[in-house]
């Protein structure tokens, strides 16, 4: 299922505050540093974090903005970084073109209108990282916030790559007929107005009409072999947890009240801008997943 790309090593540039990588394209230094990469004739951008305390076969995990969002947007927002300090794991951030991905059904912006391969970017970013540091082939993840995470279920769909997902407020759109086996955790808020939780049209720019939230969270235990799940309510907090063949796992959590918005973040302009309202505080959804990430 995994696609066979040809990629360009276009080059590297050292943030501001960071160490200036001693080779072009195949060295990946501790810190944040910019990096470019050449994927159906155009040039596409992403940003890496290394962490000093990096050990040979590191877990990759990539993170995947939003729509209106930006990988400084995302490395800002989230915490990442400062997980995968703690952790010692890699953690990058591909740039989507305008802000946005395309995840099919023509979404998201003119990304999905012109039909660009997002899933060819992401995966050639995971290459050249292959090149450049000793990740582990079996310890790659995606996680992403809306648009993102749409673009992970996309990822889960069309490949192979990725041992597992974790999606915050998204959802699929467009076929997902053969996908590969994946472990799944699924974040969302059940007063979500963009993505609604039961699949219904969203209230965004975009009027998402994806799956409904439960549905796919049945779709993955199918794919994946799992047992009933397991449900737990702790206040506004419902998990359904499925236990699956090969040590995977499905995950489905559900937040009363919340709406469009990354559970444990710091709001953004976006969010403002577009009236999401405060950010659930009751759950670290960085930890949640990286925790989700490390077990399977």
């Amino acid at each position: 299922m995994r696609r066979l790309l040809t990629i360009a090593l276009v080059g590297t540039l050292a943030l501001s505050g960071c160490a200036r990588p001693d080779a072009v394209g195949d060295e990946f230094p501790a810190g944040t540093t910019e990096h470019d990469v050449r994927v159906d004739g155009v040039e596409r951008r992403y940003l890496v974090t290394v962490p000093e305390n990096l050990q040979d076969g590191a877990p990759l995990v990539l993170m995947l903005h939003g729509g209106f969002g930006s990988a400084e947007q995302a490395r800002q927002a989230y915490g990442w970084d400062e997980l995968a300090a703690s952790e010692g794991f890699v953690v990058a951030y591909p740039d989507g073109l305008g802000r946005a991905w395309n995840v099919g059904d023509g979404c998201c912006g003119t990304s999905g209108e012109r039909g660009v391969d997002d899933v060819a970017f992401v995966e050639a970013v995971v290459d050249q990282l292959r090149i450049g540091i000793d990740v582990a082939s079996d310890r790659v993840f995606a996680t992403g916030m809306s648009n993102g995470a749409m673009l992970s279920y996309r990822l889960a769909c069309d490949t192979d790559t990725f041992r597992a997902i974790g999606p915050v407020a998204g959802t699929i759109l467009g076929p997902c007929d053969d996908p590969a086996p994946t472990s799944v955790i699924h974040i969302h808020g059940e007063a979500d107005e963009s993505v609604h939780l039961d699949g219904s049209p969203g209230t965004g720019a975009e009027n998402i009409d994806g799956m409904p939230i439960p549905d796919i969270a049945a779709l993955w235990r199918e794919v994946d072999g799992c047992d009933e799940p397991v449900v737990t309510v702790d206040a506004e907090v419902t998990t359904s947890l499925a236990a699956c063949r090969d040590d995977r796992a499905v995950d489905l959590i559900t937040i009363a009240g919340a709406g469009h918005h990354w559970p444990g973040s710091v709001p953004g302009r976006a969010q403002e801008r577009f009236g999401a309202g405060e950010p659930y505080p009751g759950l670290d959804a960085t930890a949640t997943i990286w925790a989700f990430f490390a077990a399977h």
